[in-house]
């Protein structure tokens, strides 16, 4: 492969791993649990403070399933992805994104991170592993102070706990 297709598989790597980032925040706000599980390699992995972790695409897709229970409309809004590929089949990323859920009768909003790892199975992009870590989070009265708390996360009719990231007070 001459320099020239190594670089431009390059970039179309990057834009499938950013589409896959934005389809699966499209899937779990539409509820497409198949996308979900389909947005997963085999052996994939997700995992989030406060949730329990799964592992297989269905696997996950049914954890997320249960999660969705305890909500109403949820909206992810990514604003980043950072990719450092390691190997022509395997990437790192980081995907910032803000979130807006309606739960416990208010909506909250955050800032969270997505720390990924991708893998190329069947000639398609998919996450290896996804770790979903807050830096923020509460409703949105409680948004204007979230971040001058060494206490950022706070779900409704939980402990306000600290975010998975420093917070400089």
């Amino acid at each position: 492969m001459s320099d020239i297709e190594s670089r431009v598989r390059r970039l179309e790597d990057r834009a499938a791993l950013s589409d896959l980032a934005v389809r699966y925040f499209l899937a779990s706000d539409f509820d497409d649990f198949d996308a979900i599980a389909d947005a997963f390699a085999e052996n994939g992995t997700f995992s989030a403070g406060g949730f329990p972790g799964a592992t297989t695409g269905s696997g996950i897709a049914n954890m997320i399933r249960q999660a969705r229970t305890a909500f109403g409309t949820t909206i992810h809004t990514p604003h980043y992805v950072l990719i450092v590929f390691v190997d022509d089949d395997h990437a790192t990323g980081l995907v910032g994104a803000h979130l807006e859920i309606a739960t416990g009768g208010t909506t909250v909003f955050g800032a969270v991170r997505y720390e990924d790892e991708y893998v190329r199975e069947g000639g398609r992009w998919k996450f290896a592993s996804r770790n979903m870590r807050t830096v923020h989070l509460g409703p949105w009265d409680e948004v204007a102070t979230s971040l001058t708390s060494d206490l950022p996360v706070r779900w409704p009719g939980a402990e306000p706990a600290p975010s998975d990231y420093a917070v400089r007070v």
